[in-house]
């Protein structure tokens, strides 16, 4: 326990901060867990509406410190992918190289040579 008064203050702080920390940590995880089951029974525009309020409250988290902001970043791209139309995979994409239509080189015309007598 501290014993000066000024570390007293410090330390209601840091565990009011430290709870409300984990509060809007766990309404974070809440919102990405029912994403998540709201895309697999296939509720897409509850989702998207679910996807909306948490990239509110991560974008809001993380400009809090509270989660790093590439962290947040990472977590709403990776659920935002869940509403994108599937495509093909990048390893299917390498498999079938692009054709490159042939480039015609042309000859050099012929040159005639003047010569001034």
């Amino acid at each position: 326990m501290p014993n000066i008064q000024s570390a007293k203050k410090r330390m209601r702080q840091n565990e009011k901060s430290r709870t409300a920390n984990r509060q809007k940590k766990a309404a974070i995880r809440t919102f990405e867990k029912k994403i998540r089951s709201l895309t697999a029974e296939n509720k897409m525009e509850e989702a998207q509406k679910a996807l909306r309020t948490y990239s509110s409250l991560i974008d809001k988290a993380s400009k809090r410190n509270i989660v790093h902001p590439n962290n947040a970043s990472r977590k709403i791209s990776r659920l935002a992918r869940l509403f994108r139309p599937s495509t093909a995979t990048p390893s299917e994409a390498v498999a079938q190289p692009e054709v490159v239509a042939e480039t015609v080189t042309q000859e050099p015309a012929e040159t005639t040579e003047t010569t001034t007598e």
